[in-house]
C-alpha cells in the first residue's frame, strides 16, 4: 500500500528558486490582483476549517503548513501549534504572538502529545510522504478529535484552467516564466490521492466541494474523524522498520 510514497519532488531551475520565497508570500497575502482574486475564493478553505471553533476557543489545534498565518484570520483558538519549515513566511508577523509552539516537522512531535483538532488548508497537495503525515495525525488526535483538511481540486480540468486563466497569466507577464514548472514541483498530490490516503487511516471522512462534486470544482474540503489508530500505528512501525 501506497508504494509510490515518498514521491519525488520535481527540482525547480535557478530562475524559479529566486523568486519562489516572495512568490509564495504575494499568493498567500493576496498582494497581486490574481491572488487577491484568487485569496477571495480560498476563503471557503479556511471558513470550512473554521467551522468548528466559531465558538469554541479552548481546542487544542495543531496546524500543518501554517505559512503565513492566514487561518488565524478566521478563528481565535487559545491553543494553537504549528508544523511549518519556511520560517521566512512567518517570521515577522504579529500573529506570531498568538502561537504556542512552533514545528518544523510533525516527526518532532511526540506521540503522547494530544489535539483536539488537526487543520491543513491547502497543503496536503504539497507533501511528498503524505501517508505517513496523516498517519500521525491519527496517533496525535483525541478520541473525538477531527483532521479537517482544505485542498485545491489537483488533477482536475477545472482547476488547471482556474490558474492557468489567473495566478499563471499574471506570472507569465511579470515574470516571463511558466507558472506550470512551479505547479508541478509543488502539487505532488492530486485531489484524489488525497482522498485515498484520508479514507485509509479515518473510518469517517465527511466531503464538501466549492462547486459542483469532486469533478466539477476548485477546492474540496474533508472532515474526517474515528481515526484507525491500530492501523496508523502498524504504518508508522512498518517505516521505521524499513528505514
Amino acid at each position: 500500500m501506497f508504494d509510490k510514497y515518498p514521491k519525488i519532488r520535481e527540482e525547480l531551475p535557478e530562475e524559479y528558486k529566486l523568486i519562489y520565497i516572495n512568490q509564495y508570500k504575494e499568493n498567500r497575502e493576496g498582494e497581486s490582483t490574481a491572488s487577491g482574486m484568487a485569496q477571495k475564493m480560498e476563503a471557503w478553505l479556511h471558513k470550512k476549517v473554521a467551522a468548528d471553533v466559531k465558538n469554541d476557543f479552548e481546542q487544542k489545534t495543531l496546524e500543518i503548513g501554517a505559512g503565513t498565518l492566514n487561518q488565524l484570520d478566521y478563528e481565535k483558538t487559545k491553543h494553537y501549534d504549528i508544523i511549518e519549515p519556511f520560517s521566512e513566511l512567518f517570521n515577522d508577523s504579529p500573529k506570531l504572538l498568538r502561537i504556542n509552539k512552533v514545528y518544523n516537522d510533525i516527526n518532532e512531535i511526540e506521540l503522547k502529545q494530544t489535539y483536539d483538532r488537526i487543520s491543513s488548508i491547502a497543503t496536503f497537495e504539497h507533501i511528498t510522504n503524505l501517508p505517513e503525515v496523516v498517519a500521525r495525525t491519527c496517533v496525535l488526535l483525541n478520541t473525538k478529535g477531527t483532521l479537517r483538511t482544505s485542498i485545491p481540486n489537483e488533477g482536475t480540468l477545472l482547476w488547471k484552467l482556474g490558474w492557468k486563466m489567473t495566478t499563471g497569466l499574471e506570472f507569465k507577464i511579470k515574470h516571463g516564466l511558466d507558472y506550470g514548472v512551479l505547479m508541478r514541483s509543488e502539487h505532488v498530490n492530486t485531489a484524489d490521492e488525497i482522498e485515498e490516503v484520508l479514507n485509509y487511516f479515518y473510518g469517517k471522512n465527511k466531503l464538501s466541494c466549492f462547486g459542483l462534486g469532486k469533478s466539477f470544482s476548485l477546492y474540496r474540503y474533508y472532515e474526517s474523524s474515528d481515526p484507525r489508530v491500530d492501523l496508523a500505528r502498524d504504518y508508522l512501525n512498518n517505516l521505521k522498520a524499513d528505514q
